[in-house]
């Protein structure tokens, strides 16, 4: 049986650089895949302006895929760097405007049977969320915030960073490859109407 351990981790002080000895790696917008309602095309979920990525999605959409289990989701899936190894880390700044809920708006793809992830931020309420019970921060709302996670694969060992400030730490869930995803996958409970927006999209690895 494994053991789990998460942490909750509050800082005073100055926030910290999480991107200190890691080299960021080259990525186009062109190797960035949008996932969306099979039956639509990416530009009914999907805008890029002014260097902002866009996504939204209703809960009464379709799924990736028809006849898929999943639901609902617009987001961007960063297919150009699948990893099986390593430290990696992924950096962006996400906004969620209030009344989006119940809703994954990052996640680290990959995970041991019968799970898919290693790793989820969602929003419920206002408050970001690690999946659906350890709140990270309470009120996330109407405002631009930077987000990094940083997954050391073979340690299976996940930190979460929010304005630079370190907020979670928790072990991962195993599985023999992963990626980083953005945008909105509804949940349980999710609200009618689900939004999140993205600029500054980085992938960075730790340097040898």
């Amino acid at each position: 049986m494994t053991t789990r351990t998460a942490y909750v981790v509050t800082i005073i002080g100055w926030p910290s650089d999480p991107t200190a000895g890691f080299e960021e790696l080259p990525l186009n917008q062109s190797n960035l895949h949008i996932q969306k309602p099979y039956d639509l095309p990416v530009s009914a979920r999907h805008s890029f302006v002014d260097g902002v990525h866009k996504l939204w999605v209703y809960s009464t959409d379709h799924p990736l895929s028809k006849g898929s289990p999943t639901r609902p989701r617009s987001e961007i899936f960063l297919n150009q760097y699948i990893y099986y190894s390593g430290v990696w880390q992924f950096e962006a700044h996400g906004y969620v405007p209030c009344g989006t809920s119940g809703v994954c708006i990052t996640q680290v793809f990959g995970a041991q049977f019968p799970r898919n992830t290693t790793l989820m931020l969602r929003v419920y309420n206002g408050s970001l969320y690690y999946y659906h019970d350890t709140v990270l921060v309470p009120n996330i709302y109407d405002r631009w915030f930077r987000v990094n996670i940083i997954h050391d694969v073979a340690a299976s060992n996940l930190k979460v960073y929010i304005d630079g400030e370190f907020k979670f730490e928790t072990n991962g869930y195993g599985g023999t490859f992963h990626y980083f995803k953005c945008g909105v996958y509804a949940q349980g409970n999710a609200s009618y109407y689900m939004e999140s927006r993205w600029k500054g999209i980085r992938v960075l690895k730790k340097v040898d």
